[in-house]
């Protein structure tokens, strides 16, 4: 990281990383083309976890090359003083992988659904016998963790 001063140790990168909602995942592709996609993910120690369709671009390019580098902003705001702004980052870098146990998967939906929807957990069981069938669960183990703040003077 060039700039010292702002780096972060990890347990602030894990904490943002669970403050956020979603992060942006970068992917390689064969040619020269990069391609970036928002995934919603939930941490569970040093593993994300995500849901998504059984097919698509996302999944062919990981199933290709599972490196993954993903951005999480927890706080980004426009100073109102000065020509600069304040923030909150984290960034990791991993390897993907398809989870294909069903115990597995539905463990890893219920931390996503926990995260983003918790008011309609008493719905889960009922919404993973209907979809569990259609719906995959990757996870991605984390090698490299960073966090990054601009704070206010």
């Amino acid at each position: 990281m060039r700039r010292k001063d702002r780096e972060r140790d990890k347990a602030f990168a894990l904490d943002v990383i669970d403050r956020c909602e979603y992060g942006v995942a970068a992917l390689a592709t064969e040619g020269d083309t990069p391609y970036c996609i928002p995934l919603s993910l939930v941490r569970d120690g040093e593993e994300l976890y995500f849901h998504c369709a059984l097919e698509g671009t996302k999944l062919e390019l990981l199933r290709k090359n599972p490196q993954v580098c993903i951005s999480f902003v927890a706080s980004n705001e426009a100073a109102t003083d000065a020509f600069t702004t304040y923030f909150q980052s984290a960034v990791v870098v991993g390897t993907a992988y398809e989870i294909t146990e069903d115990q597995k998967r539905i463990e890893a939906l219920r931390l996503i659904s926990q995260k983003l929807t918790p008011a309609n957990m008493a719905d889960f069981d009922n919404a993973i016998a209907r979809s569990l069938g259609r719906t995959g669960v990757w996870g991605i183990h984390m090698e490299e963790i960073t966090g990054k703040e601009k704070g206010r003077p």
